[in-house]
C-alpha cells in the first residue's frame, strides 16, 4: 500500500493522524464512499472533522466528488499525479443500479469538450448507470 503520509505531503496537506486514517480507508475501498460511510467507519470521530478532511482533500486534488444521481455525494481518491483538471484528468464513473455502488473508471478518460465562446466549465461529471461486473456474474 502506498505511503499515505507521503501522498498527503505531496498534495500539500499536513498528514495528521485522522487524515492518514481517512485516506487509507478510502484507498482500501474499490468504490466511491459517502460521508456516512466514513462516519460509520470512524464512529467516535466528530462529523465536522470528517467533513473538513474530505473538503481539504477535495480542495488539494487528493479526492474528488462524484454526483452519481442518487442524491448522495460520494468521494474517491484521485490517482497519483491527478489534479482534477477539467482539461486533462476527467474520467468516467459507473453507478450500479443493483448494488448501488459507484466506481471510478480511471482508464476511461473523457475527451476535452469545446464549449462555445463565453462559456466556462467549472465541473464535468459523466456517470453511466447499469449493472456492474460483480452483479452481472
Amino acid at each position: 500500500m502506498e505511503d499515505m503520509e507521503t501522498r498527503l505531503l505531496e498534495g500539500g496537506v499536513r498528514p495528521t493522524a485522522m487524515r492518514i486514517l481517512i485516506s487509507k480507508f478510502m484507498l482500501q475501498k474499490d468504490t466511491a464512499v459517502a460521508l456516512t460511510d466514513i462516519e460509520s467507519a470512524f464512529a467516535k470521530v466528530d462529523r465536522t472533522t470528517i467533513y473538513r478532511t474530505i473538503k481539504t482533500f477535495e480542495e488539494k486534488g487528493i479526492a474528488h466528488q462524484i454526483d452519481d444521481g442518487t442524491g448522495i455525494q460520494k468521494y474517491a481518491l484521485c490517482e497519483k499525479g491527478c489534479n482534477c483538471d477539467i482539461a486533462r484528468d476527467l474520467h468516467l464513473h459507473f453507478h450500479c443500479s443493483n448494488c448501488n455502488q459507484t466506481v471510478c473508471l480511471t482508464n476511461h478518460k473523457l475527451p476535452h469538450i469545446n464549449l462555445p465562446q463565453g462559456y466556462f466549465a467549472e465541473n464535468i461529471n459523466l456517470v453511466v448507470t447499469g449493472i456492474c461486473k460483480k452483479c452481472s456474474l
